[in-house]
């Protein structure tokens, strides 16, 4: 079991990195992050350490080549991810490649990737999710992930949200493939879905307190999946639909807006309370439907159809791919489309 030794939430708390590293012992730092968010703390946090830092263009798995090559170069021993789910992700599969700890520095608050053990990268044009490894701390500075697009904030909401239907998705593999079940994973990932809806009304922008209810959920269900040793807490359907819509979609949206929506679809096929989770998605103003996530009815259509074979999970939509009827029928039954 792989969890952060060290999470720091607060505000103003960016300079705690140079106190973490210490008290983690690691040295030879390498910070990484884009052109946005060196600007918003990458900058302060390699200043701080007084250690290289990098810019990393894009999510694809030649960045995370390029990053290994200047560990290997300069005999870095730690890396640092200052940014958002794109950033993390290349720090987390380069230093799971080189076998070195990296720290989480998230600046926006969109996706549980900030503390999970797993990573989407664009590898040979698809966009993948591969193993990695949790990051060793995470520092979430409140005062500056409040001033990211609120979109981000309620994309994590949303990444929450799903939480559900993937427990369901989980429960039920375990009673008709036997699969591996930890009831402690699952009480954990839903605990962290049910606070979400509970307090969906009070996510609100601009607001440090909202800010930290989500990150806060965000990390338990990273923590979740550590403990559970698979992305299964937290992954299912509901993400299947996601990565099928980022394959098919022209300008597909955030990943927890996507699983969101997948969510009110999926929760349908279980025959669950789908309104519950349109009505919390509506509550933080994420997208419910096709035409808010900016996609056509026609690649909401394809995604479902092809998303029982993303990859080799068992959930509510079976092993097979769906009839484009049977996928017709789903979206426009839920509104989505």
């Amino acid at each position: 079991m792989e969890i952060p030794r060290k999470v720091l939430l607060g505000s103003h708390i960016l300079e705690k990195v140079k106190e973490v590293c210490k008290e983690l012992n690691l040295k030879d730092q390498l910070v990484i992050n884009d052109n946005l968010t060196k600007n918003i703390a990458g900058e302060s946090v390699s200043d701080c350490l007084k250690c290289e830092n990098i810019i990393v263009k894009n999510a694809e798995y030649e960045e995370v080549k390029r990053v290994i090559e200047i560990v290997k170069e300069n005999k870095h021993r730690s890396i640092i991810a200052v940014g958002g789910g794109s950033v993390i992700d290349i720090g987390k599969l380069a230093s799971y490649s080189e076998r070195i700890p990296f720290i989480s520095v998230p600046t926006t608050s969109s996706h549980d990737g900030i503390a999970s053990s797993r990573a989407s990268i664009v590898k040979d044009g698809r966009k993948t999710s591969l193993e990695a490894h949790t990051p060793i701390a995470v520092i979430a500075d409140i005062s500056i992930i409040v001033n990211a697009p609120y979109r981000f904030l309620a994309a994590g909401c949303g990444d929450l949200i799903a939480n559900y239907t993937a427990v369901k998705d989980w429960q039920l593999a375990h009673r008709l493939r036997n699969e591996y079940y930890s009831e402690y994973a699952a009480s954990l990932s839903l605990m962290s879905a049910k606070l979400m809806i509970e307090n969906a009304e009070v996510i609100k922008n601009g607001l440090e307190e909202s800010v930290r209810k989500v990150v806060k959920g965000l990390i338990s269900s990273g923590v979740a999946m550590s403990i559970a040793g698979s992305s299964r807490p937290a992954s299912g359907s509901e993400h299947m639909f996601s990565h099928a819509l980022d394959r098919v979609a022209e300008k597909p949206a955030l990943h927890g807006e996507q699983c969101g929506v997948g969510s009110i679809m999926m929760m349908y096929l279980h025959g669950g309370n789908w309104r519950e989770i349109r009505d919390a998605l509506k509550t933080v103003k994420a997208p419910v439907n096709a035409k808010e996530l900016g996609v056509t009815e026609e690649e909401i259509i394809k995604a479902l159809m092809i998303a029982p074979t993303i990859r080799k999970r068992y959930t509510i939509l079976g092993e097979k791919e769906l009839s484009r009827d049977v996928a017709y029928n789903i979206a426009k039954r839920t509104g989505v489309i």
